[in-house]
This record gives structure tokens, sequence and C-alpha cells, in this order.
């Protein structure tokens, strides 16, 4: 069995202090912790193996190679997905998207043609379909929330068209921490022929995922969300789809031959991986998702339950706080938390919350248009992670009450 004290000892960052108190990191959300398996798997990357990828016959670049395209291979088993070929090595969910955002427009959106994405989107999800949209003139639509953050799946046939070409979905919500139904919204989409996206930023680090039994078209993440390297990230495509849509970018890696009279481009993966890619970083995806394997032993989740449990109680019974993402069970909601608290700015809150060893986020977290709809102007987000312990939960919500106090005071 897995234990959360053990989890804890090979994350080093865990073990610092902030103005003299236990760090107690809780902005998850935004970028997780590394191990030390990480950590050691980019170190000798780094001094022993720094060479370009795929290019050299020397021993060092052949090292490299084998493993960066290792960790390709172990991406594909990790989301059951059917090919190598259809897993693109990225920096980021960001750039997935937007990879998606332009190749797939290119290929397959033309004036008139619509887009979905939902009200609750990361800008990330959002900014490049606009984008396209603008390039294309084609129409963007939005699937609203309602009151307690669900999204209006009742309202989904109604924007479906057959001119609606993608639409985009995060499986879980980077501010109401809600477990998306992506698998309906695939389903209902795929009847009317349209594709879906879905933004795994969130939903790698907290769920099991399975890309064919999904059925997505496409899923995305981030490397440093989910205890990999920095500047890592991770397109699944269908492999149908990648095929069809043209490079997003040109340079070295992505081109078969170049000539004075036209060039021609390699095939899946590579047409997608133009330049050096993030040589030592993208191989620490491997013991990444391995510690996150680790972390759905059901002793760490276990923990997990008794946190969200405990957080959820806590803050439904201030009648202070502004709960945003209210789950109808506890089964679609992770263990991150946005909220307000009446007459305390966010920002206030969170700067008393760090003087206490505590890290977690305020502002609007990159989804304005979210925080619009509640009609707030940014909010606080505690995001836990496996490594994460009641007793810091606990200490959560004496700090809270506390800063909440000296602000009221």
């Amino acid at each position: 069995m897995m234990q959360v004290e053990k989890i804890r000892q090979e994350f080093p960052e865990l073990g610092e202090s902030v103005y003299g108190k236990p760090l107690v990191y809780l902005d998850n959300a935004a970028t997780s912790q590394r191990p030390l398996s990480v950590i050691r798997k980019w170190t000798e990357l780094s001094t022993k193996y720094n060479a370009n990828l795929h290019r050299a016959v020397h021993h060092i670049a052949d090292v490299a190679t084998a493993e960066y395209e290792s960790a390709r291979v172990f991406v594909r088993d990790y989301l059951h997905a059917a090919h190598r070929e259809e897993i693109i090595f990225t920096s980021g969910a960001t750039a997935s998207i937007n990879l998606v955002a332009f190749s797939f427009g290119e290929a397959f959106v033309r004036e008139g043609d619509e887009i979905i994405v939902t009200e609750a989107e990361h800008h990330s999800n959002i900014v490049p379909w606009q984008m396209l949209c603008g390039r294309k003139g084609a129409t963007l639509k939005v699937l609203p929330v309602d009151d307690r953050g669900h999204l209006r799946l009742d309202l989904l046939p109604g924007l479906l068209s057959d001119r609606t070409r993608i639409l985009c979905v995060s499986h879980i919500s980077n501010v109401l921490g809600l477990v998306n139904p992506v698998r309906e919204i695939i389903r209902i989409c795929h009847e009317k022929g349209c594709k879906v996206l879905v933004d795994g930023a969130q939903g790698i680090v907290h769920e099991a995922v399975d890309v064919r039994e999904m059925d997505c078209d496409f899923y995305v993440f981030s490397g440093h969300k989910v205890y990999a390297a920095p500047g890592t990230g991770v397109l699944y495509g269908r492999r149908s789809l990648l095929e069809q849509m043209p490079p997003y970018m040109g340079g070295g890696e992505m081109i078969g031959t170049v000539r004075w009279s036209g060039t021609t481009y390699a095939p899946l993966p590579q047409k997608f991986e133009a330049g050096t890619q993030n040589m030592a970083g993208t191989p620490t995806l491997v013991p990444a998702l391995q510690m996150a394997q680790a972390m759905r032993d059901p002793a760490v989740q276990d923990e997990q339950e008794k946190i969200k449990t405990f957080i959820i109680n806590k803050l439904k019974e201030n009648t202070k706080v502004r709960l945003y993402g209210v789950p109808d069970s506890l089964e679609e909601k992770i263990p991150l938390f946005s909220f307000s608290v009446e007459h305390s700015h966010h920002e206030d809150l969170a700067l008393i919350l760090d003087k206490l060893g505590i890290a977690v986020r305020s502002g609007q977290m990159c989804a304005e248009p979210l925080m619009d709809r509640f009609g707030v102007t940014g909010m606080l987000r505690v995001s836990f992670a496996p490594y994460n312990t009641l007793e810091e939960a606990e200490y959560l919500v004496k700090s809270l009450d506390r800063a909440i106090k000296m602000l009221e005071g």
C-alpha cells in the first residue's frame, strides 16, 4: 500500500518552510511539485545525454533519442491510445490546443462553420478558437454552466448543427473542480458529426484516462501539472484526423525533403514536432505518470476523500463563504475548491495565508468569462494533490478563519 507520508518523502519541496512556517502547498492545480524520480531523470539526461534527437549517429544522441521515443510509447500505453503516432509532444496543453486550433482549422473549418466551447474553459481553450474563428469567418458558440457550475447539457443538442466542426471542453474545470460528463458530451457530438477536444490538464492528474473508451478526437495535457518537468505536454489526436491536418510549424525534424521547388513533410508524429524538442524534459513524463499511477493506491485515495469531505463541509457551513462548483455528489468533485468570502478580497486572503505558510491561488484563474458569469472579479482557490494531508486541510481551515477575522477587524 502506498502511504501519503511515503509519497511526501519523494517531493523535496514539501519539506521547505515559508516565513518560518512549514510549507502547505495548495496551488497544485496551477503547478504540481516534482518528485525525486523526475528530478533524477532530468538531471541524468542533462548531464550525461545532452544531444539533439533523431539526427546524429553518436552514442549520446542515440540514448537521448531512445529515452524520448520510449516516453512516447509509455504515454501511448498510459492513455490507451491505439498508435504511437497519435502522441505528439508539445510544450504544454496551451501549445497542444493551439496546434489543433490551427491545423484542424486549416483542414476542416470554413467560413460559416461553428465551434463550441464551454463557459467554464481556461483562456487557453477559448482564445485559440476565437483566433481561428477570426481567420476563417467561423462562429464561436458557448455552452453555459448553471448556478452550481454544471454544464447545461440540456442545451447542447440545440447548439449543434451540421456546420459545427468541433466542441472543446475541459475534462475537469480548473476553477470549479467538477468532473464534466465528457463521454456523454462526446456521444452527443459524434451523433451530429462534430469532433471533440478534451482539455485534460486537470483530468490527467485525477482520473484514469482511456482515450479510446472516452472516444475523444483530441486529448491534451501539460506535464508540469502532473509532476513532470515544465515545458512538457502531450497532444493525443485520432490518427485519421492528424494525417489530414497540415503542420503547425515549419523547420527541422518535420520535413521529408526540402527543395526550392517545394517541401514534403515527415510522417506522424514528426510532422507536428518541428525544431529541437525538450530533450531532457519530455522523458520525465514517464516517472511523473508512474507517480500519478502510484497515487491511485486505495490508501492515498481514501485520504483524498477525507480531505474533500472535510473541506466542502467546512466551506458550506461558513455563511460568509460562497463556493463555486457545488457537486451533486462528491464523486464528481476533485479536491479543488474555489470560493469568495463576504467583505474580504481574495488577494488579501491569499497574502495572509502566505504569511502563515499556505500557498493558494487568487484571481481569475485564467477564466475571466467564468468570473463574469458568477459576477466576481476573482476567487480564492485551494487545490490539493495526493501528497497533501488531512492535517494540512485542518490547518487551512483554521488559518482561513484567522485571515477572515483579521480583515474584518
